[in-house]
């Protein structure tokens, strides 16, 4: 798929990789629907591109959200490219995260994702050719202690783009899951910036996971896995997760060190 050739709506477009995104496509040529709930955020790239980058701000969680993104996608001739990167995290221990917070990131990370691809499926089939994107995490595959809430939401998003992506498979839209290892954006907190320091994690720069997916939509590929050794541990957790248990377990005391101490929520 040609960069040039895509009219994209791109979800999350203020975010770390989001940007990033959002001018790799740009810079290649593509037209960019950017949502965003802080469109003040692309006033620099506005500047730069102000023929492709067109910002809608818009709460995906809520049905106005999601028509303000139709209506967008309709006034640019239709989109063949829906890239949702919009997300959100929080590092702590599950006993430690509130009914609020659990709904507001499965909303945000998962239901929205659902509700917004559902609704501009028509106009992705109407294309001569289409792709969806979906970008998850690497804690898609491996259940991480400090993460349960964000890994929950991100197993669920891998197993919907599988299932979505067979059920299109005798139609001209594709689907590409892209699973990014830890990357430095402001969606991660400083205790979880510490903690991969401490375990001596890569970090990726958003730039850098910019470049590798809009290298995999040219590519048509299906599934994007960044990172090593996070790719390794991501077979042997299908494999030998007994395996990945231990080797997780003598982290727990560092892991338990850098989580926010918070009383525990009423149950």
């Amino acid at each position: 798929m040609r960069l040039c050739d895509c009219r994209v709506v791109l979800t999350g477009a203020s975010g770390g990789i989001g940007q990033a995104l959002a001018e790799q496509l740009c810079a290649e040529g593509a037209q960019v629907i950017a949502v965003t709930r802080q469109p003040h955020a692309l006033e620099a790239l506005q500047r730069l591109y102000p023929q492709r980058i067109h910002s809608v701000q818009a709460d995906l969680r809520s049905s106005a959200g999601r028509h303000a993104v139709l209506d967008a996608a309709r006034r640019l001739g239709g989109i063949n490219l829906l890239l949702n990167a919009a997300g959100v995290n929080q590092f702590a221990l599950f006993e430690q995260v509130d009914d609020e917070q659990i709904d507001d990131l499965l909303a945000v990370n998962l239901v929205a994702t659902l509700q917004l691809t559902r609704a501009l499926l028509p106009t992705l089939r109407n294309q001569p050719h289409a792709l969806i994107v979906n970008v998850g995490s690497t804690f898609g595959s491996i259940g991480y202690p400090g993460y349960a809430v964000y890994c929950a939401s991100k197993f669920a998003l891998r197993g919907f783009s599988e299932a979505l992506r067979r059920e299109l498979a005798d139609t001209e839209v594709g689907l590409l899951y892209v699973a990014p290892r830890a990357t430095r954006t402001g969606m991660n907190s400083s205790a979880a910036m510490a903690l991969n320091e401490a375990l001596n994690s890569k970090v990726d720069e958003p730039q850098r996971v910019a470049w590798q997916v809009t290298r995999a939509i040219e590519r048509n590929l299906a599934e994007l896995y960044l990172g090593w050794p996070e790719k390794l541990l991501v077979r042997l957790n299908g494999l030998l997760p007994g395996l990945v248990d231990r080797a997780i377990r003598k982290q727990l005391p560092t892991i338990r060190r850098f989580t926010p101490i918070t009383e525990t929520p009423p149950r």
